[in-house]
């Protein structure tokens, strides 16, 4: 009977023993599989942009670069989401309530990125700069994406803002470019009293109508005056600020603009340029790749098109004082669980961009440029030389500002436009939003 015994209970020490061996076992598996998990394939979700529809050459070197990047680095995905632009800067906003941005993404610089920076949602991208890549940038252009000593974008565009116009049109119509804002409203109320819209404008998106008060308050009340009035050592209420609001309504009244311009979307408008439907359109330079290297648009047509700086008013202000600056930049966000991937990417990115951006879009990247070493078009060059001369470049108001701002900014812009607000309004809006913000 003892020796029954003991044989049951060798074999129950056995069974444990190997219970223990067999759970022993699948711990080892885990482990195998962590270590299986370690170098399995990371996943980048990037977002940007720039759609194939409505910039096919910005779309396709993107998808250069992402292949380039993933063929370099095995075991490296990159993920893709494509927007268009107001519906990129709403989801990004979407994304940031929940807490799930992209690992890499599009942003643009100074108060565009203030809350994502004050929320900690984008990461500081000092070490990137510092391992070598600051030395690619225009010196000036990095320093817009830094907040407090810490930068968190890395520039991919130097943009000016020109009017853009069909020569042909000109021509038909016996018109020369403006130098004046006299000449400008002469060439305005030629092409109206001709039946051809004068300009193309897309005031739906809002921040195209604020071009144009951008520029008139440059030119009546100085390249400071509207930037001292969002920082807050001016006021938004400065005299030359009513008065470039009540010349945009000058234009308005004179039926400036394509019908419908505070309704159609700037695409819309885009369109109606690029169709030959008006005859200026006020752009920024992103769009020289229409005009110049986008073979899906007719060569007769980019033969036609010129550009000129916004005209003096009444003497005042300078032909080489600019609205414009940075473009949009990538940011790496905080939370990202592949921030080192992420950030190597964004790196890569920026230096791929840089070389290809050139002579594959016509596109005037934030990195420099030796253009004694690639072929580029006239219209490019042209763009070129007046960024050298430049004696001002004044940041995009919206981006100036803090979001919440920006969008009463916005909304009075299109009020505007549309005769819904008086200009006296129109500035009493901004200014008691940005004395709230102080």
């Amino acid at each position: 009977m003892l020796k029954k015994k003991s044989v049951f209970l060798f074999a129950l020490l056995a069974l444990v023993m190997l219970v223990l061996a067999a759970c022993s076992g699948d711990e080892g598996g885990d482990g195998d599989s962590s270590d299986e998990a370690e170098g399995a394939e990371k996943t980048i979700e990037f977002m940007h942009l720039w759609p194939e529809g409505s910039s096919k050459d910005h779309y396709e070197i993107v998808n250069k670069i992402v292949s380039q990047y993933e063929e370099d680095n095995p075991g490296v995905k990159v993920e893709l989401e494509i927007l268009g632009n107001e519906q990129y800067k709403e989801k990004l906003k979407v994304l940031s309530a929940s807490g799930e941005l992209p690992d890499v993404g599009m942003t643009w610089a100074a108060g565009f990125l203030k809350p994502y920076v004050e929320g900690e949602m984008f990461a500081p991208l000092n070490d990137v700069l510092d391992s070598g890549l600051q030395e690619n940038f225009v010196p000036g252009t990095t320093e817009a994406y830094a907040i407090e000593g810490n930068t968190y974008g890395l520039p991919l565009e130097l943009n000016i803002a020109p009017i853009f116009y069909n020569k042909a049109i000109f021509e038909e119509n016996g018109l020369e470019v403006p130098k004046t804002y006299e000449e400008f409203k002469n060439v305005v109320d030629t092409l109206r009293k001709n039946d051809v819209a004068p300009i193309a404008l897309g005031n739906k998106d809002r921040w195209t109508g604020s071009l144009w008060y951008m520029y008139l308050a440059d030119r009546i009340g100085g390249a400071e005056t509207l930037t001292n009035a969002i920082n807050r050592s001016g006021s938004f209420e400065d005299p030359a600020l009513v008065k470039a609001a009540k010349e945009i309504q000058n234009l308005t009244d004179m039926n400036a603009f394509n019908e419908g311009y505070n309704a159609l979307a700037d695409q819309e408008a885009k369109s109606l340029f690029m169709n030959g439907q008006a005859a200026m359109y006020l752009i920024g330079s992103w769009d020289l790749p229409n005009y110049t290297t986008n073979e899906d648009v007719p060569q007769e047509f980019r033969d036609s098109v010129g550009f000129f700086n916004f005209p003096t008013v009444n003497g005042q202000g300078s032909l080489n004082s600019w609205v414009g600056g940075p473009g949009v930049g990538l940011f790496v966000a905080e939370n990202s669980e592949v921030k080192t991937e992420s950030k190597e990417f964004a790196s890569y990115f920026v230096e791929q961009w840089g070389q290809q951006a050139v002579t594959k879009a016509g596109v005037i990247p934030a990195t420099k440029v030796d253009t004694s070493s690639v072929d580029l078009p006239e219209m490019y060059i042209n763009v070129l030389d007046e960024l050298s001369a430049a004696e001002n470049i004044t940041l995009f108001a919206d981006v100036q500002m803090d979001p919440d701002v920006a969008q009463v900014h916005l909304d009075a812009i299109q009020s505007l436009f549309g005769g819904e607000i008086t200009p006296e309004k129109f500035t009493e809006l901004q200014e008691e939003a940005l004395a709230e913000g102080e």
